[in-house]
């Protein structure tokens, strides 16, 4: 390995591994994304492109979306193998600590966005809790500016219905208690 390429990588760890954090928290709906964070800067490592990066920080979001999709795949096929394969060592619940870190908005809203259309949920993530912009989101996704407008728009009435939901649920739930 050239040590330009690492120290480029360790650069670009100390500027944007916190921004990946949170963009994986957003889009995995979890806080325990450390391996995906590492993933993310190795998937880079190894990156055959060892030019120059035109935008490094849209470059590792995309790497970062796409470890995390791996993941949720590879956990997908985990539980669709048979019992004996394993599968009862499988947790699907969230420890006591990753609990009460999160408040009940921010459960909510990891709930609302968790549901929503991958493509939804990607634009929503990037661009409205990010902060990206069009361009860059566009950049990331593959797509046009104007789809991403379109998909945020479309993503951000999604989220609205959702929420009314439930909200509407959680009053009907807490009168017939």
């Amino acid at each position: 390995m050239d040590d330009n390429v690492g120290a480029r990588i360790e650069k670009w760890f100390l500027a944007y591994s916190s921004d990946i954090y949170r963009f994986l928290v957003y889009y995995t709906g979890r806080t325990d994304i450390d391996d995906l964070v590492q993933e993310t800067f190795i998937r880079a490592l190894k990156s055959p492109q060892q030019t120059e990066i035109a935008n490094p920080k849209t470059w590792l979001f995309a790497i970062a979306r796409n470890a995390a999709i791996d993941e949720r795949r590879r956990k997908k096929l985990i539980s669709l193998l048979p019992e004996t394969f394993l599968q009862h060592l499988i947790s699907r619940d969230k420890t006591p600590e990753e609990s009460l870190e999160l408040s009940e908005n921010k459960r909510m809203l990891y709930d609302i966005i968790n549901q929503l259309k991958p493509s939804y949920r990607d634009v929503l993530i990037l661009r409205g809790i990010k902060g990206l912009s069009s361009k860059e989101t566009a950049e990331i996704l593959g797509w046009s500016e104007a789809k991403v407008n379109l998909t945020m728009h479309r993503a951000m009435k999604a989220v609205q219905s959702s929420r009314q939901v439930s909200v509407m649920e959680a009053m009907k739930n807490a009168v017939t208690r």
